[in-house]
């Protein structure tokens, strides 16, 4: 199935081709960010449980001096401190000229300090006294293990009404599903609800289907993830990558009021750097020659 040759798609293939990707907290993939993205690009950086903020910010100012554009994770539970948050948000402006970041709640259990939650992060003032121009937040299109529906989307209210406060931009970045239906669903509530936010996607680059499982079980996805034991099922051994090709053709296909709201795409390189920009690249020309073939077989009709 090929996706359909429309503004709205062809801006989606747009939007991949300038795609955010995201590497650890610990920098050792700079070369082959180097070697397979272009200069300017968003990197995100990890935060994982454990992770020192000041290797974040020795990661990111490797970033920015390799001329990617540096977005580190801020995991609230991490933070043991107050002045930790400070000094974090302090030295990664200072050092890494950042100014975004993504925050999140962060994967442990019991916060380390006073920040349970990224809304309590947002309630400190350390993120427009250190004057970050832009705030990414997360987004669960199937849904959040500790957050009901309702609180999931008054949450996304409560960011909206601060960037509007603070003038400070406000986008919700999604977590991978391995379908297209559970993120147009979760965009179309967003525009229901009045949220008015823009959403990047999430996408899980190209890997093994154990790899991908792996990950899926980890994050929490949750319905989604038999579109992918469905593949396994039906391919075996022989799919031993795959790719979100079917993600992307399902959300070139939806109607354009409805992709309206994705302002762009992140990749989640579980199979590697290498792969992810391979693919990303491989599924924008497959689709730019689709779209070729098909101009040339009406022009002929029209003959």
């Amino acid at each position: 199935m090929s996706a359909p040759d429309h503004a709205s798609s062809r801006q989606l293939d747009a939007l991949l081709s300038s795609a955010s990707v995201e590497i650890s907290s610990r920098g050792h993939q700079l070369g082959e960010l180097r070697d397979r993205f272009a200069a300017g690009t968003d990197v995100t950086i990890t935060f994982l449980p454990g992770d020192n903020y000041r290797h974040n910010v020795e990661t990111a100012a490797m970033l920015r001096r390799a001329g990617f554009n540096a977005v580190p994770h801020v995991a609230a539970r991490e933070m043991p401190s107050r002045e930790a948050l400070d000094d974090f948000l302090t030295r990664l402006r200072g050092e890494a000229d950042v100014r975004r970041i993504l925050l999140i709640a962060g994967d442990v259990a019991a916060a380390k300090g006073p920040f349970k939650s990224s809304h309590d992060v947002r309630a400190s003032g350390l993120i427009e006294e250190h004057g970050m121009a832009r705030v990414s937040v997360a987004g669960y299109p199937e849904g959040h293990p500790y957050l009901g529906l309702a609180a999931t989307f008054s949450g996304l209210e409560a960011w909206r009404d601060w960037g509007q406060g603070t003038k400070i931009h406000v986008d919700v970045v999604t977590q991978f599903c391995f379908e297209s239906a559970p993120i147009l669903a979760f965009i179309g509530e967003l525009d229901a609800r009045g949220v008015g936010l823009p959403v990047t996607v999430g996408l899980a680059g190209p890997a093994s289907p154990a790899t991908l499982t792996k990950f899926a079980l980890r994050c929490g996805i949750g319905n989604s993830i038999r579109s992918l034991r469905s593949q396994i099922g039906r391919f075996g051994r022989l799919l031993m990558d795959t790719g979100p090709d079917d993600i992307m053709r399902g959300l070139q296909l939806a109607p354009e009021v409805v992709t309206a709201s994705i302002s762009g795409f992140h990749l989640f390189p579980f199979g590697g750097l290498r792969k992810a920009a391979e693919w990303s690249r491989g599924y924008v020309a497959e689709t730019l020659r689709q779209a070729g073939r098909t101009a040339s077989r009406t022009g002929a009709q029209n003959l």
